[in-house]
């Protein structure tokens, strides 16, 4: 659709009054097709006087020979006077902002050359393109008074190799000739984008000064995914100039952002020492240079930085056990003030120019997320948007948190969903459901959601599901996160066994219709369970790592094992690698494996998948593989994420005999 067609529509649409996404629906049955074509609710925006909120809408096509997603924005009045699409067509349009004035909304689109950012007025017309960049925009950000936009792009090819290329000569030598990630400040008037600085920085995130002076940067080294542990913070004109280091020390400094005095500059940190594991500490420097200084310690170490409030304190989002929620954050280093309820996921949290109000999204496990406004003075959230009051959901299975007492005396959560219209007594089988990470964490999200488990298809399949946080998972503090260092498939496999018996001995689950899936992490996990138990009946092991050591030297972060695992696999430690890899207890399998990878994954190689397989096939367990093309570490076609469930059940019903 073109440009001129689709701000027609618009302006139709808005006169016309049409403000909801779909005609009355009515889902007769949790399928994983119906659960992935249901549309996602984006992060929102807040206009500069919080009057406005814009937001994302992603729909599902699966229609013939198309299986994809598309994103556009909506746009809302806050007090619900107007709630409308404002970008159409074929091409997504994502990351919205308002300019400071507030006359336009901005966003991302590939309608032509690439990522782009385009705006429009708020009230209509046609969508002007901003920018022109020769790699297409990363992120972008409008500078304080709305005469510039900042925007990263990633290196152009250079002629030379444009020609190696032509010439099918485009041989290539690892870890030569990166291509870096740069911040551009583009001048809206003049048309004209130039890089602000030359150095070989590979940017990750960036920020404006209020005065609009000075651009505060993250970055690494290389673009390599490890470099990441030695991430450091600069700034530097906005006029282009000489880079200026503001933070540089060991381990990782990120997502600066300037106080709304432009006086200091805040950031997470790992606190001056590699912490390759994880931890998101605060921290606080003046801009002009000078030591860091902590803040008080969040609840679980690893907080996402919002904004800032009226009177200047720091706003954060953190995970806090199976929720997430907003805090204030005092500079002066007093102790962190929890400001929503604990009640669900409070997530993509904007805040105004004032710094009086909040836009974000909001669910809960039978709730999904729609966007909803608050002030921060008393936090009375109200809905704003309505992408799914059109929508009548089947029946849902019931969520319930759990908590029990793994053998050395951890106390573990998990959340249990139960069968779909489940009575009090009854024995049902039960699917344990591993996560990734293993830093990763289950939450009290939507249930109904399309994801590559289909929580509510299973529960109207009759099964019930226990979904653990294990050790080793985010949500609850560094402490727990740390404990299964060099400890993967001991205590966090116990963790798993100890939850499994506790939903046992409630009488829901029946002992002999145990069956079990996991992906990344959670696929490990499965390919180790099953050379410790017989217990389970079948298990599905999604894009799992077998061999710690065939692993180490093959995926994109081979730090982030290592860091697990105490350091490489040489030098004395192979014991290690080897005491926590399935393959090395293959003798122990007896329970059939359905194995499922993606043909692309660079994080945990394809081989991975392949090794556990070819062990099982010599050991003559009942075993199969599944391999999607064009699929990295996980599904991203929605007709691959809905197969995904199918693939599963087909494999448990038929171990279960059902």
């Amino acid at each position: 659709m073109d440009l001129m067609r689709s701000s027609f529509l618009f302006v139709i649409l808005v006169l016309a009054g049409v403000s909801t996404l779909v005609a009355q629906t009515t889902i007769e049955s949790w399928t994983p097709e119906a659960m992935v074509n249901l549309p996602v609710t984006g992060s929102p925006e807040l206009s500069p006087d919080g009057s406005m909120i814009a937001y994302t809408v992603r729909t599902t096509n699966m229609e013939g020979d198309e299986s994809s997603f598309t994103t556009h924005v909506w746009v809302a009045n806050a007090d619900g006077s107007m709630n409308r699409q404002f970008t159409f067509g074929e091409q997504s349009a994502t990351n919205p902002q308002f300019s400071p004035d507030g006359e336009y909304l901005s966003f991302i689109t590939t309608r032509d050359n690439g990522r782009q950012v385009y705006k429009m007025y708020l009230n209509g017309g046609e969508a002007q393109k901003i920018t022109s960049a020769d790699e297409g925009v990363g992120s972008y950000e409008w500078s304080p008074d709305g005469s510039r936009i900042a925007y990263t792009m990633t290196d152009p090819k250079t002629d030379e190799e444009r020609t190696r290329e032509r010439e099918r000569m485009d041989v290539m030598i690892v870890d030569r000739d990166f291509k870096f990630a740069r911040i551009y400040v583009h001048e809206i008037e003049t048309g004209e984008s130039k890089a602000v600085y030359a150095d070989d920085l590979h940017t990750t995130s960036f920020s404006w000064s209020p005065d609009g002076e000075t651009i505060v940067f993250a970055h690494q080294p290389t673009p390599r995914i490890d470099d990441r542990y030695k991430m450091d913070i600069s700034t530097v004109a906005a006029d282009s100039g000489s880079v200026s280091s503001l933070v540089a020390r060991e381990g990782t400094d990120a997502s600066p952002h300037f106080t709304p005095d432009g006086n200091y500059v805040v950031f997470t940190s790992h606190g001056g020492q590699l912490e390759g594991i994880g931890l998101g500490d605060l921290f606080v420097v003046p801009a002009s240079g000078g030591e860091p200084k902590a803040l008080a310690h969040t609840y679980d170490r690893s907080a996402a930085i919002t904004g800032f409030d009226a009177d200047g304190h720091l706003l954060i989002t953190e995970r806090r056990n199976t929720v997430s929620a907003l805090y204030r954050v005092p500079l002066d280093g007093s102790e962190p003030v929890l400001l929503t309820p604990e009640n669900g996921i409070y997530n993509g949290f904007a805040v105004n120019g004032e710094g009086t109000r909040v836009a974000f999204t909001f669910q809960d496990s039978n709730t999904p997320a729609e966007v909803h406004y608050a002030d921060l003075s008393g936090f009375n959230q109200v809905k704003v948007s309505s992408v799914f009051d059109a929508i009548t959901f089947p029946e849902f299975g019931d969520t319930e948190l759990l908590t029990w007492t793994s053998p050395d005396g951890m106390e573990i959560e998990g959340l249990l969903t139960y069968p779909v219209g489940y009575r009090p007594g009854d024995r049902v089988p039960l699917i344990l459901m591993v996560h990734g990470g293993p830093a990763g964490v289950y939450s009290q999200t939507f249930t109904g959601q399309g994801n590559i488990y289909a929580i509510q298809h299973f529960a109207e399949q009759g099964y019930a599901l226990l979904r653990p946080n294990p050790r080793g998972s985010t949500g609850y503090g560094k402490e727990f996160r740390y404990a299964n260092f060099q400890d993967w498939g001991y205590g966090d496999y116990e963790d798993l066994m100890a939850g499994v018996d506790t939903v046992i001995e409630m009488g829901v689950a029946h002992p002999d219709s145990l069956v079990e899936m996991g992906w990344s992490y959670g696929g490990y996990m499965t390919s180790w369970i099953v050379t410790q138990t017989d217990r389970f009946k079948a298990v599905s092991m999604g894009a799992g790592l077998s061999n710690l050591v065939s692993m180490v030297g093959t995926t994109d972060i081979p730090g982030y094992l290592m860091a697990h695992m105490g350091g490489p696999y040489w030098g004395g430690n192979m014991e290690s690698y080897e005491r926590h890899s399935a393959v090395y207890f293959m003798d122990n399998v007896v329970t059939p494996v359905q194995i499922i990878h993606g043909a692309n994954d660079l994080r945990v190689p394809l081989g991975q998948g392949q090794e556990f397989y070819w062990a099982l096939q010599e050991k003559g367990i009942d075993s199969e593989m599944v391999i999607y093309p064009r699929t990295g570490h996980g599904p991203t076609e929605p007709k691959f994420i809905a197969d995904v469930s199918n693939q599963i059940l087909r494999w448990f019903d038929k171990h279960l005999g059902r």
